[in-house]
């Protein structure tokens, strides 16, 4: 299959032409907000929002049942003109929506964040083997119980004696 040169030269500008239209354009996207979870606590920062009445706007955290900004649990958001955040404490594992409003009614983006559970770690460390692993002896495992021992030794066995048989049969010649 022979490809012409036009087609060859228009791969590279189609695909940055596919990169441009997926690309987030001019500053309202490039404003947005980042969120981020450590643990249970769930942080949101950005640097669309800027300060009317001495205030620079609220985060609001939505969990699953709820639907409107008000609903969830709101925090105001701190910072300075070249960024805003605030954060959420002992937030349950699922997952949420955390959108910011500005102080001028705007919304300076939303995004879902998932919380994993907190795993605490065990008060009891568990005790390691004084031996290690006793490789000779079958590995880990020490106490078989009859019914193990009787169906292994039974597989061994088949298996011995199809070995036996099939060489036998080989070793046999065959005439016409």
């Amino acid at each position: 299959m022979h490809l012409s040169k036009p087609l060859l030269r228009s791969g590279p500008t189609v695909a940055a032409a596919a990169a441009l239209a997926l690309s987030p354009a001019g500053p309202a996207a490039a404003a947005g907000i980042s969120v981020s979870t450590t643990g249970s606590t769930v942080s949101v920062s950005t640097s669309a929002c800027t300060r009317i009445n001495g205030q620079w706007g609220t985060a609001s955290l939505l969990g699953s049942g709820q639907g409107s900004f008000s609903q969830g649990r709101q925090v105001t958001l701190t910072g300075t003109a070249s960024g805003q955040s605030a954060a959420w404490s002992d937030v349950g594992a699922g997952t949420y929506t955390v959108i910011v409003m500005c102080s001028d009614g705007s919304t300076a983006g939303t995004q879902a964040v998932v919380v994993s559970p907190v795993s605490s770690p065990s008060a009891t460390p568990t005790a390691s083997p004084t031996r290690g692993v006793m490789g000779g002896v079958g590995g880990g495992s020490t106490d078989y119980g009859t019914v193990t021992l009787v169906a292994g030794g039974s597989l061994f066995g088949t298996g011995l004696l199809a070995t036996a048989w099939y060489l036998r049969r080989r070793a046999r010649p065959r005439h016409l």
